[in-house]
């Protein structure tokens, strides 16, 4: 019994560091939305790598944030019999009024072989949509 506990407590611990941290009020936020079976890493804002790759988190004012989108094309897409393709894409998008205190989402797509990503404010309105800057082997950029 008392190796269970004491595996329950490292494993409710280790669960900790999976938690996202408060946001800053005096910076804007912006939460990652990949559509379905996706994934939308943060990479850099402002040319700045990121150590935490599950959401931005910026000064208010001009910005440029770059990110990673690795989707799959199905095999329907690119021709009868086809096996799908993954994809893995670097992402670059520029706003110029990110605001203290609010809350954006970020939200990645794929049409065919293209990725996409916009941005949207607090009301669900689209501020800025991002510009594709390379798929292919992103691990040696």
């Amino acid at each position: 019994m008392r190796g269970f506990l004491v595996a329950l407590l490292i494993s409710s611990l280790a669960g900790c560091s999976l938690w996202m941290p408060k946001p800053d009020p005096t910076q804007a936020w912006i939460d990652l939305e990949p559509l379905e079976k996706t994934d939308l890493q943060a990479l850099a804002v402002d040319g700045r790598r990121l150590d935490d790759d599950r959401y931005f988190q910026v000064q208010p004012g001009s910005r440029t944030l770059e990110m990673r989108y690795r989707f799959q094309v199905e095999g329907a897409d690119i021709g009868p019999g086809s096996k799908p393709l993954a994809r893995d894409c670097k992402l670059s998008l520029e706003y110029d009024g990110f605001t203290a205190g609010n809350r954006y989402r970020l939200v990645a797509g794929g049409y065919g072989f293209r990725p996409w990503a916009k941005l949207y404010d607090p009301q669900q309105r689209l501020l800025a949509r991002a510009t594709e800057k390379g798929c292919g082997n992103l691990a040696e950029r």
